[in-house]
């Protein structure tokens, strides 16, 4: 069988790429998306050789391929709206860069840790720890939420009736943020309604990572700094039909397991597990990188100095510290393929 040849060849060719591909894009952060479309030209060519390496007539190869060709492109007509479609925001996200794995982003509903980014989806471990696959044409079409991580603003709402004087409740809430570890916080009166006024106390929170911990800490704080004040809380309104002497405040009788509960960051550390793993393994792919440099820097001065041992130490070191992190991401990528 002499087309036999041709046909063994392609397909070598074809494997081999494939193992220069994953190759390539194993030590790259971010490289799923580029290594997936990589393999998806790659098996487009290795149709279009194998379809020319097989002993048919001229004419049956042009129907091959014509039909080929009729089939790609009806095929990318049909999913113009769902495959292609999600294709192209995956290489749009991935140009403007407008998160990384690891970060906290919200879109609409949706919130959580980014675990993925994928050539058609994006991966966010929400606080469920659930694994949410958004596909990227719906991160496109809808604004993204990313939170900054070198800090963000915590922020609670809180109804106080009117006989309560703003400058107190201000007082009240400043003290609230402060005990709740926020920084540089601030009041604002965001709505007057007809039974209580809106305030909103916000403050700056650095590590990121502790964010939903920290929320539900600073709405805690408030109540106890207002119930230690007094201060009646009337979020939105308060109806209530029992018959109250008028110098009976609506405060409950605290408790001191009240103030039992986790430490900050432990709830993340159960939510956003696989999200944070993921993260860890993207900075180690940029430790990589830098190494890799280092190691090359201390090469070429080694080469060029008279004394060959000069670097020959610190070399040896770096080049153990990158291939303990290249173990490490390659037992993550095989773990996650």
């Amino acid at each position: 069988m002499v087309w036999g040849v041709p046909l063994v060849s392609t397909l070598a060719v074809t494997a081999l790429g494939y193992w220069l591909i994953a190759k390539s894009f194993k030590h790259q952060s971010d490289n799923r998306l580029y290594r997936q479309l990589a393999h998806t030209v790659l098996i487009l060519l290795a149709i279009v050789t194998t379809i020319l390496v097989l002993p048919f007539p001229e004419k049956t190869r042009a129907e091959l391929l014509s039909l080929f060709g009729l089939v790609l492109t009806a095929v990318i007509a049909l999913s113009s709206t769902t495959l292609a479609s999600n294709a192209m925001a995956g290489l749009m996200l991935k140009a403007t860069g407008a998160f990384r794995t690891g970060d906290f982003i919200r879109v609409e509903q949706h919130f959580g840790r980014v675990t993925t980014k994928a050539l058609l989806h994006t991966g966010v471990q929400s606080q469920d720890r659930d694994i949410i696959n958004l596909p990227n044409l719906y991160l496109i079409n809808n604004p993204v939420q990313v939170v900054d991580q070198t800090g963000t603003l915590i922020s609670a709402d809180v109804g106080i009736g009117f006989d309560v004087h703003r400058s107190v409740v201000k007082t009240a809430l400043l003290n609230a943020a402060e005990n709740a570890g926020l920084t540089d916080a601030f009041v604002q009166i965001v709505e007057i309604g007809n039974f209580a006024v809106g305030y909103k106390v916000s403050g700056f929170l650095a590590e990121v990572g502790k964010i939903v911990t920290k929320r539900s800490e600073l709405k805690a704080a408030v109540l106890d700094e207002l119930h230690h004040q007094n201060i009646e809380v009337m979020t939105p309104s308060v109806m209530s039909q029992r018959p109250l002497p008028p110098d009976v405040p609506v405060i409950p009788v605290s408790h001191a397991s009240d103030r039992q509960h986790l430490s900050a960051g432990e709830a993340e550390k159960v939510m956003f597990d696989k999200a944070e793993l993921a993260a860890r393994i993207e900075k180690f792919r940029a430790q990589c990188a830098e190494l890799q440099d280092e190691i090359e820097t201390l090469e070429e001065a080694r080469d060029a100095s008279e004394d060959e041992s000069l670097h020959s130490l610190e070399i040896a070191w770096r080049t153990q510290q990158l291939s303990a992190l290249r173990d490490i991401v390659t037992k993550f990528d095989n773990a996650d393929e």
